[in-house]
C-alpha cells in the first residue's frame, strides 16, 4: 500500500529544504512517517498480515537510520523535524 502521489506531494511541499528538494533527509523522514502511520492502521485491522508487518519494521529501521544521520549532520534540522512530526526520541 504505497502512499498516494497527492499525499506524497503535499509532504514534499511542506518539508522541503530548498525549492527543488524532493529527497533530502527531512523529506524522506516525513514520507516514511506517513507510510508508517498508514501501515500501523492497516495492521490494527489485519493482525495476521506478517508481510506488511515486515515492511513496517523495515520502514521504521530506515527512518531510525535517517534520523541518526540527521542528528549527527544537522542537529537544528533534526530537532525541528522531530518536533514537527511529534516523534519520540
Amino acid at each position: 500500500m504505497p502512499l498516494a502521489k497527492e499525499d506524497k506531494d503535499k509532504i514534499i511541499k511542506k518539508y522541503k529544504v530548498h525549492e527543488s528538494d524532493t529527497g533530502s533527509s527531512e523529506v524522506q523522514v516525513a514520507i516514511l512517517t506517513a507510510e508508517i502511520e498508514q501501515l500501523t492502521g492497516h495492521l490494527k485491522t489485519h493482525k495476521k498480515d506478517f508481510s506488511s508487518r515486515r515492511g513496517l519494521l523495515k520502514k521504521v529501521g530506515q527512518r531510525r537510520r535517517l534520523l541518526r544521520f540527521l542528528q549527527k549532520d544537522n542537529l537544528a534540522s533534526f530537532e525541528e523535524i522531530t518536533k514537527k512530526l511529534k516523534l519520540k526520541i
